[in-house]
């Protein structure tokens, strides 16, 4: 997560969505950059909304915009997926070695999920339910949008380094699966088709 100050801007880490590269580009400019742990890094927008902030607002004596990334979802499941299948994952029970795509997306898709499918929902990473979403949400397809808009609002001109990118795997699904994931991710699909 990274806070700019003089913008009012906090730009929300959504996890597989190239958080690590805008980071490393924008770290300097930033009046807070929190990277790590990845609990604090990836900063969903209820907690934002809970704790960060009312406290930057009330010292600012104003809102901050918040903005994000999302990626397809399928798309966002096929990058889990391949970071996941990395011969140097810290917990064996999260490796997707030795698992095809369309079994982690079933199990995603399942409850409960098991350890190496448990990575959460970007619609509710940015928009809670009950509660106040993302103020701008980019599609991680059209990055080019995001990177124009936060250029002109910090008058500074980004370029993104390729940095924690995943190995590539096959990702086919079956057609039964292809139809759970869309009735599982819904929401999530509804959010994405919704950004413009």
């Amino acid at each position: 997560m990274l806070v700019f100050w003089e913008q009012r801007l906090a730009i929300l880490a959504t996890p597989k969505t190239g958080s690590t590269a805008i980071e490393a580009a924008l770290e300097s400019l930033a009046a807070v950059s929190i990277q790590r742990p990845p609990a604090l890094k990836h900063t969903n927008v209820a907690r934002f909304h809970r704790f960060i902030g009312p406290y930057l607002e009330a010292t600012a004596g104003e809102p901050f915009t918040i903005v994000a990334l999302m990626r397809e979802p399928r798309d966002w499941l096929g990058s889990w997926y391949r970071y996941r299948q990395r011969e140097d994952i810290p917990d064996q029970a999260n490796s997707t070695t030795d698992i095809s795509f369309d079994a982690f997306v079933t199990a995603w898709c399942s409850d409960p999920q098991p350890a190496y499918a448990a990575v959460g929902s970007q619609a509710r990473f940015l928009c809670p339910p009950n509660g106040k979403r993302a103020d701008k949400i980019f599609r991680y397809e059209s990055i080019e949008d995001f990177i124009e808009f936060l250029e002109d609002r910090l008058d500074f001109q980004i370029l993104l380094p390729r940095l924690n990118v995943s190995p590539s795997a096959p990702m086919n699904l079956s057609k039964e699966t292809e139809a759970l994931l869309a009735q599982t991710a819904a929401e999530d699909f509804r959010l994405y088709e919704s950004l413009t």
